[in-house]
């Protein structure tokens, strides 16, 4: 038999100085993101990667760079998020709410085009649970007269 080993590319994680930064915890789902913010030139690390190496689809990418682009700082400040729980679409959306608050702290002025956007509320909507008895959430058996 032939000796197959599985390639994976490892990643180097990178050590971040963060002092005189701004902190802010952002919740969505079932994750929760921890960011710093800084002035700085702009890059952005997710658990010690790059962004564009964390968040590989490119949808994930945009939300997560939006509150920047916005307030039209995405070249002055650098942000450093640690994320835990829930998919990439609830961290990434966790990250949203983080930066937006880590923007507030470091310049109030930032705030009316954030909230215009609605990027300073928390988002509540969250998975409903199982009933019993039930298929699912809210779907019931098929029903059967006989």
């Amino acid at each position: 038999m032939e000796n197959t080993e599985t390639s994976f590319k490892k990643v180097k994680k990178i050590k971040l100085d963060f002092k005189d930064s701004k902190y802010a915890t952002g919740r969505r789902k079932r994750s929760v993101a921890k960011v710093w913010v800084k002035k700085g030139s702009g890059n952005i690390h997710v658990n010690g990667l790059k962004m564009n190496e964390y968040f590989k689809r490119p949808v994930h990418q945009i939300i997560v760079t939006r509150p920047l682009q916005i307030s039209e700082v995405s070249s002055n400040y650098d942000v450093k998020c640690s994320v835990k729980g829930g998919g990439l679409s609830g961290q990434a959306g966790a990250i949203i709410l983080g930066i937006s608050k880590a923007l507030i702290a470091h310049d109030a002025n930032l705030k009316a085009n954030l909230k215009k956007d609605k990027l300073t509320t928390r988002d509540s909507r969250v998975v409903e649970r199982k009933k019993y008895g039930h298929r699912k959430a809210r779907r019931s058996f098929q029903f059967s007269k006989r």
